[in-house]
C-alpha cells in the first residue's frame, strides 16, 4: 500500500492576499492601509509597505491586518467580523490553522466635502 500524501505550501504572499482579499469582504471597510509593517525591512525591501503581514510560528499562522474603515461604521464590530472573515477564509482555503488575527483600525474614511472642509 502507497500513502503518498501531498503536502500544501503557500507563499506569504498568496496567503497576504487573501486576507486583505477577506478582510475588504466586510461591509464598512473602506480599504486596507499601506503602512510599513517592518521598518527594518524598509530599505531593503519593497513590499514592506503593506496593510497585512502573515507569519507562520511553528505551522500555524498569525496575521495583522491595517484597515481603514468608514466614517460611519461601528468600529468595534467591523474590527470583529474582519478577524472572523480572515480566520475562517485562510482556514477553510488552506487547511492551516491561524492562530490570532490583529486588526488595526489605521484610519478613518472621510468623503471627499469632509476631507476639504
Amino acid at each position: 500500500m502507497n500513502d503518498n500524501k501531498a503536502v500544501l505550501s503557500v507563499n506569504t504572499d498568496v496567503l497576504e492576499k487573501m486576507a486583505e482579499i477577506a478582510a475588504k469582504e466586510i461591509d464598512g471597510v473602506a480599504g486596507i492601509s499601506k503602512r510599513a509593517i517592518d521598518l527594518r525591512g524598509a530599505v531593503k525591501n519593497k513590499n514592506a509597505f503593506k496593510g497585512v503581514k502573515v507569519e507562520s510560528i511553528n505551522g500555524a499562522l498569525k496575521i495583522n491586518v491595517y484597515i481603514l474603515v468608514e466614517k460611519s461604521a461601528n468600529i468595534k464590530e467591523v474590527a470583529e467580523k474582519v478577524q472572523s472573515n480572515v480566520k475562517e477564509k485562510i482556514q477553510t482555503m488552506t487547511g492551516t490553522a491561524v492562530t490570532s488575527v490583529n486588526v488595526t483600525i489605521a484610519d478613518i474614511k472621510f468623503s471627499a466635502e469632509e476631507e476639504e472642509a
